[in-house]
C-alpha cells in the first residue's frame, strides 16, 4: 500500500459487517510465479444492514472470475475492494477466482515463498493478499482447504485443522485436503507447501484424548527441535492443569521458516514460526535462545484458547489476545523455572524488557493506550504497549482478585465467549463478575482506564515515622504525563504490593490503622485516587518502605529514599525484585550524577562493598547475582533525562563498568572460577544462572585485562572461546573479547564465522555482536557499514536485517547518534530502501527515531533533517509514513 491508499481507522466507528461468511472452501494450485486460488464461500446478509453492498478486501491479487450461486455477476473494484451489489437477501454461494505471484511477495504478508517453499502470514491483513474476503477478525467461518502442488518440490502440504484426504494427481502433482472444525477469522488461516522433515510425538491429555504433535523444519535442522517439542508438551500439560484448557484438535503442528516478519504466528493448529524460536541445541543456541524457544512455543500454543477460541472483535482489541497470552506465557515460564529465586529472576527479566521497550514508547510520539483509539496501519500497533503493558494489566487483575479468583474469572470468560469475537471490556467484566467482592469489581470502571489512557503513571511516595506513637504514615500520590491526544489523565487503579523493612533486615508486621488484625508482612494497598494516605500502627522502629514488590504495577515509583535506605533494601529486602531494584537505583544515581556534571563516574567504596557482598553471598542464586551486577542500560539511563546526550551517557556507563572491573577484580576471578565449570550442558535455571554469572565475570576480567594491557585474562578468554563445549560459553567468551576491543577479537570473529558459516541463526548473532559492541572512536559504526557489504548480509531476510540494523539503531546509542550525523543518514537510507521491499520491517526500523526531540544538539537538528528526508519520499508505505508523520508532529 502506498501513499494515499490508507484511511484513518477509529475504534468508535466500529460497525458489524454487512454480511457474515459462514463456510469457506479454498482450493490452491500452487505455483511460485502464478498460484490459482478458488474461493467458494457461503455468505449470509447481516439483517442489521439489509440491502447493503458486499465489500471484500483485496490487495496485489488478480481477479479472474466472480460467481453468485453459480452464475456470473457484475462487480467493480474500487479502493482495493471488490464491490458486489443487488445480492440475494438470503444465504448464497459466492465463488471468486484469483491469482497471485508468491515469489514476488517480498513483504512476507499473505502467501509467499521462502527457501523454495510456500508459507503464509495472514495477521493482521495478509489474507486479502490471497483472495478477496471480509478480512476482519469478527468474521468467523469454518474452512476446508485443498492444496495441489508438485510432489517432488513440495512433498509436505499442510493447512489448519485435520487432514481428511490426500493422494496423487496427474503430471507429477499431489494433493491434500484439510478441514478445520472450529470457526476462525481469516487472520488465523495458514498453509505450508515445502520440502521439510519432521519430529513427531503422540501425547495423551488428562481428558484421555490422544494427539499427534509435529514440528516441521528443513532437512539438517531436525536435531535442533527436541527442546521445542518438549516445550510444546509442557505447554499442553500446563494449560490443562492450570486453567483446564485442553488441546481441541487431532494434531498440532509447528513449522519453522527463516523468512518471517514476526516471532511466530498462532494459526489454528498450524503455528508458523521464525526459525529463531524453534531451533535450539547446545552447539548453536545460547541459554537465552533456549528460554525464548520455550516462551514463544508456549505463547503460541496458549493462543489456541486466548486468541483463537475467543478472538478479537476488531484490531483495537488486540491486547485481548496478546496481553492475556503474554501474561500466560510469563506465568508458564515462571512455573517452569521452579524455585522461588528462579521465578524472581524471570520476573525481573520481564520488567527489564518492559522498561527498555514500553516505557520509552509511552513517552514518545507513538504513545497509545493498550486499547488504541485509531490507527493508519495496524501493523504499527504490534507494540510493547499492546503486548507487555497489556500483560501487566492482566497481572494487576490477577493481583486484585487472587490466584483462585483469576482462575474463576477465566472460566467464566470462556463460558461466556467461547467461539466469539470479544472485547477487552468483556474480559475485564468476566474477571470482575467472577469475584463480586474484590477490589477489581468495586473499582472496575476506574480500572478500565488502563485500557483507554496512554502513558506511564508516576507514583510518588512519602513516608514519615512517629516514634512516640509507633506509627508510620505513607502518603501516595499519582500523576501521568500528557501523551499525544491525551493532555490530562484521570487517576488509575494501582495495586501497590509492599512491606516495611527494619534497619536490621526484619520484615515488619503490617497493621493498618482502623483494621482489627495485622495483614502479615506483605500486603497490597490500592491507590485509586490522586492522593491517599495509609497509616501503619505498632511499628517498633523507623522502617524502610519496600514498595511495588514484584513490580505490582507498570509505573515509575519516585521515593525519597537515600542511599542508606537503598543499601538496606539491597542487603535485606525479602522481595527479590526490590532487592535488584535497589541496586539499579544506586547505580542509576551515580550514572545520572556523572552525566549531569563531569561526564566521568566515580564509584564510591560503599557501592563497591555492597556489590561485593551480593557477588559473594553464599545463599543468593547465580542468576540473581548476574542481574544485580549488570548496570542499567544506556537507554534506561536516557529515560531519566530531559535532554539526552548519548555520548555522555555512553562515557559515564563505560567508565563505571571499567571501574567495577578494576575494583572487583579478585571477586570476578572468584565468581568465574566458581561458576565456569558446569559439566554437561543442561538448560535448567540453575545451570543457566551459573553460566550467566561466569560469562559476566569473564567479560569484566577481559575488559580489565584489555584496558590494562595485561594479556593474561585476554588470553584465557580466547582459550575459553576455543574450548567451550556449548554456544552459551563460546559466545560469552567471544562477546567478552569484542566488547573489550581486545586485540584478539578479530581473530576470534574470523574463527567463529568460519566454524558457523552454514548456521544462519548463529551468523545472525555474529552480525549483532559486532553491531552492539561499545562504540570506540567510531570503529563500531565503520565496521557496521563494512558489514553491509558482507556476502552473508541481505536486507530481504528480516532476521539478518534486524541482526545488524536494529542492533545499531535501537541498541547501540553511542554508535548511532554521531555528531557528524552519519548514523542518521545511514538510518534514512536504510528505511527508504527497506520500505520498497518490506514495509513492516521498515516501519520497525523507523521507530529508532521516536525520541529525537529529547536529543541534545547537534543530534536533534540532524535527526530532524533525516526524518524530513524520509517524509519527503512520495511513495512511502502507509506503515512508514504513519511512524514518520507522528514523529514530526508538534
Amino acid at each position: 500500500m502506498r501513499e494515499g491508499t490508507a484511511t484513518l481507522i477509529r475504534r468508535e466507528d466500529y460497525t458489524q459487517p454487512s454480511h457474515w461468511i459462514r463456510t469457506v472452501d479454498l482450493s490452491f494450485d500452487l505455483d511460485p510465479a502464478k498460484t490459482l486460488v478458488i474461493n467458494k464461500m457461503t455468505v449470509e446478509p447481516n439483517p442489521e444492514q439489509p440491502g447493503a453492498p458486499l465489500r471484500l478486501d483485496g490487495e496485489d491479487i488478480n481477479l479472474t472470475r466472480v460467481l453468485v450461486d453459480g452464475e456470473p455477476v457484475s462487480f467493480r473494484v474500487e479502493n482495493q475492494q471488490l464491490v458486489l451489489e443487488n445480492l440475494p437477501s438470503q444465504a448464497f454461494g459466492l465463488e471468486i477466482r484469483t491469482t497471485c505471484a508468491p515469489e514476488k511477495n517480498t513483504q512476507l504478508s499473505g502467501l509467499y515463498t521462502s527457501s523454495g517453499g510456500f508459507f503464509t502470514q495472514c495477521e493482521a491483513l495478509g489474507f486479502r493478499r490471497i483472495t478477496y474476503f471480509l478480512d476482519r477478525p469478527d468474521v468467523m467461518a469454518t474452512y476446508k482447504v485443498t492444496l495441489k502442488a508438485d510432489k517432488v518440490r513440495f512433498p509436505v502440504l499442510l493447512s489448519n485443522g485435520n487432514l481428511v484426504e490426500e493422494g496423487s494427481l496427474d503430471g507429477g502433482k499431489h494433493y491434500a485436503v484439510w478441514e478445520d472444525p472450529h470457526p476462525k477469522p481469516s487472520y488465523l488461516f495458514a498453509l505450508v507447501a515445502a520440502n521439510l522433515v519432521r519430529r513427531e510425538q503422540r501425547v495423551r491429555t488428562r481428558l484421555g484424548h490422544e494427539h499427534l504433535l509435529q514440528i516441521y523444519v528443513r532437512a539438517g535442522d531436525l536435531d535442533k527441535t527436541e527442546h521445542a517439542m518438549n516445550s510444546l508438551i509442557a505447554s499442553i500439560a500446563w494449560d490443562e492443569h492450570t486453567y483446564g484448557l485442553s488441546l481441541d484438535l487431532e494434531r498440532f503442528m509447528i513449522v519453522a521458516v527463516s523468512d518471517f516478519n514476526m516471532g511466530a504466528m498462532e494459526n489454528k493448529g498450524l503455528n508458523i514460526f521464525n526459525t529463531k524460536f524453534v531451533l535450539a541445541n547446545p552447539a548453536t543456541a545460547t541459554d537465552v535462545d533456549f528460554g525464548n524457544v520455550e516462551s514463544v512455543v508456549a505463547h503460541e500454543y496458549f493462543h489456541n484458547w486466548t486468541g483463537n477460541r475467543v478472538t478479537c472483535r476488531d484490531w483495537f482489541q488486540l491486547s485481548l489476545k496478546e496481553g492475556l497470552t503474554v501474561f500466560r506465557d510469563q506465568q508458564f515460564s515462571q512455573d517452569m523455572a521452579g524455585s522461588p529465586s528462579a521465578r524472581a529472576v524471570k520476573r525481573i527479566e520481564d520488567v527489564r524488557t518492559l522498561r527498555q521497550l514500553q516505557f520509552p514508547e509511552d513517552a514518545g510520539p507513538m504513545a497509545h493506550p493498550v486499547r488504541p483509539d485509531s490507527y493508519l496501519a495496524i501493523d504499527n500497533f504490534y507494540t510493547a504497549t499492546v503486548y507487555e503493558k497489556g500483560a501487566e494489566l492482566v497481572r494487576m487483575m490477577h493481583t486484585l482478585v487472587g490466584e483462585q479468583g483469576f482462575r474463576a474469572g477465566m472460566k467464566l470468560y470462556f463460558e461466556r465467549h467461547d467461539g466469539q469475537a470479544a472485547t477487552c471490556d468483556q474480559f475485564a467484566q468476566a474477571i470482575a463478575d467472577a469475584n463480586p467482592g474484590s477490589e477489581l469489581a468495586q473499582r472496575l470502571d476506574a480500572f478500565k482506564r488502563w485500557y483507554s489512557q496512554a502513558g506511564t503513571p508516576r507514583v510518588q511516595a512519602h513516608g514519615e515515622y512517629n516514634a512516640e506513637h509507633r506509627q508510620y504514615t505513607l502518603r501516595l500520590t499519582q500523576t501521568c504525563p500528557a501523551t499525544p491526544g491525551q493532555p490530562s489523565k484521570q487517576p488509575f487503579v494501582i495495586p501497590v504490593a509492599m512491606g516495611l523493612v527494619a534497619a536490621d533486615g526484619r520484615n515488619l508486621e503490617l497493621h493498618l490503622e482502623g483494621e482489627a488484625l495485622p495483614r502479615g508482612k506483605n500486603t497490597v494497598l490500592v491507590l485509586s485516587e490522586a492522593e491517599q494516605v495509609f497509616t501503619f500502627v505498632h511499628v517498633p522502629a523507623e522502617p524502610v518502605p519496600s514498595l511495588m514488590r514484584g513490580f505490582s504495577a507498570p509505573v515509575v515509583l519516585e521515593t525519597e529514599l537515600g542511599d542508606d535506605a537503598l543499601f538496606t533494601l539491597l542487603q535485606h529486602d525479602h522481595d527479590p525484585f526490590n532487592r535488584w531494584e535497589a541496586a539499579q537505583k544506586l547505580a542509576l544515581r551515580r550514572l545520572l550524577r556523572a552525566v549531569r556534571t563531569t561526564g566521568q563516574t566515580e564509584v564510591d567504596e560503599h557501592f563497591v562493598v555492597a556489590l561485593r557482598a551480593v557477588l559473594r553471598h553464599p545463599e543468593l542464586d547465580a542468576a540473581f547475582k548476574e542481574l544485580v551486577l549488570t548496570l542499567p542500560s544506556e537507554g534506561y539511563v536516557a529515560e531519566h533525562l530531559e535532554v539526552v546526550d548519548p555520548q555522555r551517557i555512553h562515557a559515564a556507563r563505560e567508565t563505571m563498568k571499567l571501574q567495577l572491573a578494576h575494583a572487583l577484580h579478585d571477586d570476578w576471578v572468584w565468581a568465574y572460577e566458581q561458576h565456569a565449570d558446569n559439566g554437561g550442558y543442561s538448560p535448567d535455571a540453575t545451570s543457566m544462572g551459573r553460566r550467566a554469572l561466569a560469562n559476566l565475570a569473564l567479560g569484566m576480567l577481559c575488559l580489565d585485562g584489555a584496558t590494562r594491557h595485561n594479556p593474561v585474562w585476554v588470553g584465557r578468554t580466547l582459550q575459553r572461546f576455543k574450548d567451550a563445549t556449548n554456544m552459551t560459553d563460546r559466545f560469552g567468551a567471544l562477546a567478552a573479547l569484542v566488547n573489550s576491543h581486545a586485540e584478539l577479537a578479530d581473530q576470534a570473529l574470523e574463527r567463529f564465522h568460519a566454524q558457523y558459516k552454514d548456521e544462519a541463526l548463529v551468523i545472525d548473532k555474529w552480525f549483532s555482536l559486532q553491531a552492539m559492541a561499545p562504540e570506540k572512536d567510531g570503529q563500531v559504526f565503520a565496521r557496521i557499514k563494512a558489514l553491509m557489504q558482507h556476502p552473508d548480509f541481505t536486507l530481504r531476510t528480516p532476521n539478518r536485517a534486524r541482526s545488524l540494523l536494529m542492533a545499531l539503531c535501537q541498541s547501540n546509542p553511542a554508535a548511532f547518534h554521531r555528531a557528524d550525523a552519519a548514523g542518521y543518514v545511514f538510518w534514512a537510507d536504510r528505511v527508504i530502501e527497506i520500505d520498497g521491499i518490506n514495509p513492516q520491517l521498515a516501519s520497525r526500523l523507523a521507530r529508532a527515531m521516536d525520541h529525537w526531540r529529547r536529543l541534545a544538539e547537534p543530534y536533534r537538528s540532524a535527526a530532524q533533517e533525516a526524518l524530513k528526508r524520509v517524509a519527503a519520499k512520495t511513495d512511502l508505505s502507509d506503515d512508514v509514513r504513519e511512524i514518520i508523520t507522528r514523529a514530526l508532529q508538534d
